[in-house]
């Protein structure tokens, strides 16, 4: 039924690679109206046409768009996207995926949030519906993390997304062997090379 709209996402968010089943489900659950999972994960998956933040100049003025240093931030950034695959918005801003081919392809994709400042914060979880459980468990009225994520992991499950474990110490949680903040410092710093900015 929705073949065709979770095609178009996956070209969109994340270059044709295929769509992770629990973003598939969540997906499928936003587009029939069924607010319920999105809601208990903190998050608001991207509509088609959404621009990717680090692509989005729109805040900035004309003097400001025109501003070198501005350019060389603007143009370091834009390359980030390639690898920074933002499916949704929460947390301290948007969260999605790191997918940068120096990356293991032989586990799960890496979850990442950048928030409103553009820093990037690594997520714990193999699937982005863990990632956001576990990032929304830190902030319940359970007695620690452990009980939130377990209650978390039960709504879930009833909703039919169940995630790997109910487990919060045992989420994975790989780091980057590409760190997200020193790869931005060096397209920036590249990007000022460029226009002669010391």
């Amino acid at each position: 039924m929705f073949e065709e709209r979770l095609a178009e996402f996956s070209r969109e968010r994340l270059d044709g690679r295929p769509i992770p089943d629990d973003l598939r489900t969540m997906l499928v659950a936003q587009w029939e109206g069924r607010t319920e999972l999105c809601a208990l994960l903190g998050i608001t998956l991207f509509e088609s046409g959404k621009l990717h933040p680090l692509l989005d100049t729109g805040y900035l003025n004309e003097k400001e768009l025109a501003d070198p240093e501005m350019q060389a931030i603007n143009a370091g950034a834009a390359k980030m996207a390639a690898y920074v695959k933002l499916v949704a918005e929460g947390g301290k801003g948007w969260i999605g995926y790191w997918l940068h081919p120096d990356e293991p392809a032989d586990a799960p994709w890496p979850l990442i949030e950048l928030d409103t400042e553009f820093t990037y914060w690594s997520m714990a979880g193999s699937t982005l519906a863990e990632a956001c459980a576990a990032d929304i468990a830190q902030y319940q009225d359970e007695p620690d993390e452990q009980a939130a994520f377990a209650v978390l992991s039960a709504q879930l499950a009833e909703l039919g997304l169940p995630l790997s474990g109910d487990d919060y110490d045992d989420l994975h949680d790989p780091g980057y062997t590409v760190d997200p903040e020193e790869l931005t410092d060096e397209f920036i710093d590249a990007e000022r090379a460029k226009r002669g900015i010391a």
